[in-house]
């Protein structure tokens, strides 16, 4: 896949939209469409996503700042990328939907361990302070990979929007 005038406009498109979906979730604690646009986007748009997932990272950081809180944004999303790039490219719908749920809740799961070498680097906490740093955000850790679990479920025929919006530009 070729990156185009058409796509690269696009992508400054769904960076945005990723970052305003962002903003108007912000009053809920963990609840937001990233995860999903991520996953839509890697699997229309394979390598080419990383496009809007570092437009949208580079939109984060304007708004809020380049603070210590942006820098394990540069790699978080990104393991949510790469993870989708290892699932199959080919698989019956339901399959996908499942997979690509799953995947997408494991990465809300998964956030604060993520997220937490950095803090310890960052903050020079200890083995013993990362974990307690990891164990304090639990709840939202819980609360996150729910919710990308049932906006998962939305993966699949957001996928077939934007693979035909992606024919029509072409």
């Amino acid at each position: 896949m070729k990156l185009t005038t058409n796509r690269l406009a696009v992508f400054g498109l769904m960076g945005a939209l990723m970052f305003i979906s962002r903003q108007v979730t912000a009053a809920l604690p963990n609840i937001h469409l990233t995860g999903v646009f991520i996953v839509v986007l890697t699997v229309v748009y394979g390598k080419l996503a990383l496009y809007p997932l570092y437009t949208f990272i580079l939109l984060e950081g304007l708004l809020a700042g380049f603070g210590t809180w942006w820098l394990p944004y540069l790699y978080i999303w990104t393991v949510l990328w790469g993870a989708v790039m290892l699932l199959p490219k080919r698989m019956k719908p339901k399959t996908a939907t499942v997979a690509y749920a799953a995947v997408c809740a494991a990465h809300g799961f998964l956030f604060g361990i993520l997220y937490a070498p950095a803090q310890a680097l960052i903050f020079g906490l200890t083995w013993e302070g990362m974990l307690a740093w990891i164990t304090t955000g639990f709840t939202f850790d819980m609360i996150h990979g729910v919710s990308n679990l049932l906006c998962g479920l939305m993966i699949v025929p957001l996928v077939n929007v934007v693979q035909k919006m992606d024919k029509a530009i072409q």
